[in-house]
Order: C-alpha cells, then structure tokens, then sequence
C-alpha cells in the first residue's frame, strides 16, 4: 500500500505560540531588527498573528513590504519560506513535484517488478520534491512564507493559494492530504500591477504600505546610514519628498532614499546643493526624461 500522509489538522496550542503580546510589542520588536513600523503597520501585523490570518500587503515597490515578512521571520526565531512569483510560475514551481530522475532509477533497479508494485515504491515521500507552499506547511518548526509579488503570477496560480491560505493544507493526489501541524505565518506582497480575485482577498487581512511621513522617513535613513548627519538626512527626505510630488514615471520609494543618503554619504557631501544633485540624480531616479524633468524643475531653495 501507498504510504500516505493524510491526517486530520492537528493545531496543537503549544505549536501555535504567538508571536506577538501587542501592537507596541510588534513595534519594538521589529525596531529591534531595523524594521520601523508605522502604527497601521504593527497593528495590523498584531491582528495577523492573533486571528492567525495571512497578510496581504500592498503598495508601491520598495517600501518594505518584502522587508516586513523578513523582520517578522527574524523576531520570531523562524524560517523563511519564500515563493517569488513570476509569470508562469505554475504547480511544480509552486507546491511540489517528483523527482523522476530518482524514480527512473527505482523502476530500473527493480526489473522484474509489476507496474503496481513499482508505483507503490515511486510515489513515496522520498521521491517528492517539496516547492515553498509545501514546505511551509510541513514540519513543527516556525515558519515565515513570504508569497512576494503574487500580482505577477497568472490567475490560475491563485487557486494554488485558496487550499493552502484556507485549511493551511496541500493535497498530493499519489499520497493524500498533508495538513500544517504548525500554521506559518503567511505574508503575500503585491504592487497592484493586476487585480487580485476577490477570493484570495477574502482569506487574508490587509494591509497597504504608501510612502512614510517624512517624519518616519527620517527616522529610517538615519537608522539605516549611520553616521549621516542629521540635517543632511532631513534634507534627503525632503527633497525626495518633493520628486514624487512630480509626475514622473517612477517615483523614488524608501530604498532610493536610503541608496541616495548612503551615496551622499560615501562622496563626502555636507549639503545638498544644485551641483551634487545633478550628478547623484541616477541613484533615485532610473529613467531619463525623469531625470531631466526633475533636473528642470526642481528648486531646491523651496524645498
């Protein structure tokens, strides 16, 4: 017979610790792993790991949404499990698939086998080759399963999702049903270059992470560029403040303000003035007509 690995959800309580005591808990935790949340941020990262929830967050690329599953990995002691979806990324990419080099070489190692005692053998749990959505799933230790920019997958991926994010199961038609002893805390990101189905939605909580006040904006560059000066940083901030202000093809996120604080940082500049903004313009902005058009109608004594 098959040796299968269907069992009924065992959810132990001592397997499902918190995480989390509360929402100030979740900020200073993960200020602690260089992660500065806004109080929409752990509060709802409170809610996720209460309600056992996964986390759909969205918003524009580089404002730390990826970031977020990795801190919250790193504060609760736990793997991180990612799938970076992409289009075409399908089942076997996603949940599991065979190895079948390794069952090629079972099937001739026992010749003279009938087809029915050799398929009992072949589809053993030593041939199956566990993808991210199986993995994290599997086992009692904790887990993190960072589903990132799942906008980018093809629809027909979401229904992957549904059993998973639903009953935190995958069914392996060969062996059964494999269910989580141990739920992983889930986090989806998404920069809304396409719609979600209003299913997957449902199954999660969410969450939309914009552009920081300038205020916590501050407070991150000067948290991830030691040694900048504080006005320096405050200067930074603001004028990146003022390019997304433009329309432009793509405003610089949080990561272009870090990458621009740590270039000023590296070319020894005290301030930033016409000259040094012109020549450091690529690091925040990566299209030419958006550099031009910054470079024309910037003022920086209004900033």
């Amino acid at each position: 017979m098959n040796k299968r690995l269907d069992r009924e959800p065992v959810i132990d309580a001592a397997l499902e610790a918190l995480v989390f005591t509360s929402v100030d808990d979740v900020s200073a935790r993960l200020a602690g792993t260089g992660y500065l949340a806004s109080p929409a941020v752990a509060t709802t990262v409170f809610l996720a790991d209460r309600l056992g929830k996964p986390l759909l967050v969205e918003g524009p690329a580089g404002v730390g949404k990826t970031e977020l599953a990795k801190a919250v990995a790193q504060v609760a002691g736990a793997r991180l499990v990612r799938l970076q979806c992409y289009e075409g990324v399908d089942e076997s990419r996603a949940l599991y698939e065979w190895n079948h080099a390794k069952q090629l070489l079972r099937i001739s190692a026992g010749r003279g086998e009938t087809w029915d005692e050799a398929r009992t053998d072949i589809f053993a749990e030593e041939f199956l080759l566990p993808r991210p959505l199986l993995t994290a799933i599997r086992g009692d230790d904790p887990k993190v399963l960072l589903i990132d920019e799942t906008d980018k997958a093809d629809v027909e991926v979401e229904g992957l999702l549904l059993e998973v994010l639903s009953d935190f199961q995958v069914t392996v038609p060969e062996l059964g049903t494999i269910t989580a002893t141990r739920r992983p805390f889930v986090v989806l990101t998404s920069n809304a270059s396409r719609e979600l189905s209003e299913a997957l939605r449902r199954r999660c909580l969410f969450l939309h992470i914009g552009f920081p006040e300038e205020e916590l904006e501050r407070r991150i560059v000067r948290l991830k560029v030691p040694g900048i000066d504080a006005v320096l940083a405050q200067s930074v901030v603001r004028v990146v403040g003022a390019l997304r202000a433009m329309d432009l093809r793509k405003v610089p996120s949080v990561a272009e303000t870090i990458d621009w604080a740590r270039t000023l940082l590296a070319l020894g500049a005290h301030t930033l003035d016409e000259t040094v903004v012109r020549d450091t313009l690529g690091v925040v902005l990566k299209h030419q007509d958006d550099v031009l058009k910054a470079a024309a109608k910037l003022d920086l004594d209004a900033v």
